[in-house]
């Protein structure tokens, strides 16, 4: 006997009792976002692997240790994307999409070849979000006020903003070297990859999820102290919107998110409810990565929700949507009954767009295919058999109370439209 084939560790199958949740969550958000005039763009899952050399930065995690990349026939790099912003942007520039002002969203699977654990997949899903062309503090506000916007229309509370400000990319540049002077007072408290990163890039050592790394860090020289005049300026205009839509938020001086591209403006909303994986939505300024992957200069802005985590947040707060179930099960027995049902349930779909109608298949007993209508969640069981085909009326079971009646088929739809 053949060996079961098994997925692929921390790849995920989403079965068809969590996938209704999904297409839900995945509506809403959709809304959403075109109630701000944000538009979809799809773009391939697999790219040049110096796509994302260029835009995350060599000396990441993600390019060292995560990234799934392999030769293809004609002797390419490729890599299956980890993230979207990079792609997004190649896409935008390939196709001249830069010449005017863009609002895109897109929406589908990541992967990085990482330990998995609750939250944190090597197949994972997000919905990122990226506005180009715009300058001022006004878009940053407009992605956080989109994003509460999304929380809200979830019925998702326990979720808190966080934000800093990276600056320009000369007030990084200077506070590099402070972070490095400070952080070789201190060489032997630093871990190996804190170490490895001291000289090639320090602003990563800040991000460490190293529980033993977070005094030293907690106690380093803050970036918002040594920021440009513009900048400092850029920041205050944001959260003085936020001020005035009323949106809370904490300055966290430590978020200087994991990507290289970021400058300016950064973002998360983290939660306490999903243990060490608290970032449901990260996102900030990256207006330099369309010049460093070879296009002029535009300014951008972006985010990305992560989906599984999202689900997770909103199940763990009892904020999961109601679904929809199926409205009727149609049983029927009986050689006229089997060749009517097709029939009557195809005209049914006809005239009550949008019904959710099973039609049992397969045959069996009443008894058998009762059972199958009460699993099916249905709110009524329609009962045909070959008697009810020569009166031309069905049996109604409605499943919540047990009530049974019998009705024309001409009354049908107008029964089942209540």
């Amino acid at each position: 006997m053949a060996e079961i084939i098994r997925s692929i560790r921390g790849m995920n199958d989403i079965l068809p009792e969590a996938t209704p949740y999904w297409q839900v969550i995945e509506t809403i958000l959709k809304d959403v976002l075109a109630g701000y005039g944000y538009q979809e763009i799809r773009f391939p899952i697999v790219e040049k692997t110096e796509l994302f050399k260029r835009s995350i930065g060599e000396v990441t995690d993600i390019v060292e240790k995560e990234m799934y990349t392999f030769e293809d026939r004609n002797g390419d790099s490729l890599t299956l994307r980890p993230e979207g912003t990079a792609g997004c942007v190649r896409a935008a520039m390939q196709n001249g999409l830069l010449n005017q002002t863009q609002r895109l969203w897109y929406m589908g699977p990541m992967f990085r070849h990482e330990r998995p654990q609750k939250g944190r997949y090597r197949q994972f899903h997000q919905i990122g979000v990226e506005a180009y062309g715009f300058n001022g503090p006004d878009i940053d506000a407009e992605m956080i006020m989109l994003t509460a916007r999304l929380w809200k229309a979830l019925g998702l509370k326990g979720v808190t903003l966080q934000i800093n400000s990276l600056g320009s990319t000369e007030a990084r540049l200077a506070y590099r070297e402070v972070l490095i002077a400070y952080f070789e007072q201190h060489q032997s408290e630093l871990d190996e990859d804190s170490q490895r990163r001291l000289h090639s890039n320090p602003l990563r050592i800040l991000d460490s999820k190293n529980p033993e790394m977070q005094a030293l860090n907690d106690a380093a020289p803050k970036l918002i102290d040594y920021l440009d005049e513009e900048s400092k300026q850029h920041f205050e205009q944001l959260c003085q919107i936020l001020d005035s839509v009323d949106i809370a938020y904490e300055i966290n001086p430590r978020l200087v998110r994991g990507l290289d591209y970021y400058g300016k403006t950064v973002f998360e909303w983290v939660t306490d409810q999903l243990g060490s994986q608290g970032t449901v939505c990260a996102g900030g300024r990256y207006d330099g990565l369309v010049a460093q992957l070879g296009g002029k200069e535009a300014t951008a802005i972006g985010f990305a929700i992560g989906l599984e985590r999202l689900v997770a947040l909103l199940e763990a707060t009892d904020a999961l949507p109601e679904i929809k179930q199926t409205d009727a099960y149609l049983v029927a027995v009986g050689e006229q009954a089997m060749a009517q049902a097709a029939l009557l349930t195809e005209r049914l779909r006809d005239e009550l767009p949008g019904i959710r109608l099973i039609s049992h298949c397969g045959g069996g007993s009443f008894k058998s295919q009762f059972k199958r209508a009460d699993r099916s969640g249905a709110r009524w069981t329609l009962i045909l058999g070959d008697e009810e085909v020569s009166n031309q009326t069905i049996g109604i079971k409605t499943m919540a109370t047990g009530e049974q009646q019998t009705i024309k088929w001409a009354e049908l739809p107008s029964f089942l439209s209540q």
